[in-house]
């Protein structure tokens, strides 16, 4: 599954195998995150995390600020083997 737009909003799922490399991913993330200084709305359940990107700064739509996240979400994500 692939980033969408939606409610002016990027939003994407991604799975992995179990729990244990959900919440790594998770933990990868958050060091760009903070680089970056763009925090994600997630939510984790299990092997699932679900993201939503806006930028709230600027009235809550897609700015390059999400599309720059979601392409460093995507690089984290994919070192990861899914079952």
């Amino acid at each position: 599954m692939s980033w969408r737009e939606d409610n002016n909003k990027l939003k994407r799922e991604y799975k992995f195998k179990d729990f244990v490399q959900a919440m790594a991913w998770m933990t990868e993330c958050s060091y760009h995150i903070e680089k970056q200084n763009h925090h994600p709305e997630w939510l984790n359940v299990y092997n699932t995390v679900k993201v939503e990107l806006t930028t709230h700064d600027d009235g809550n739509v897609i700015t390059d600020k999400d599309r720059k996240l979601a392409k460093t979400m995507d690089g984290c994500y994919d070192k990861y083997e899914i079952k």
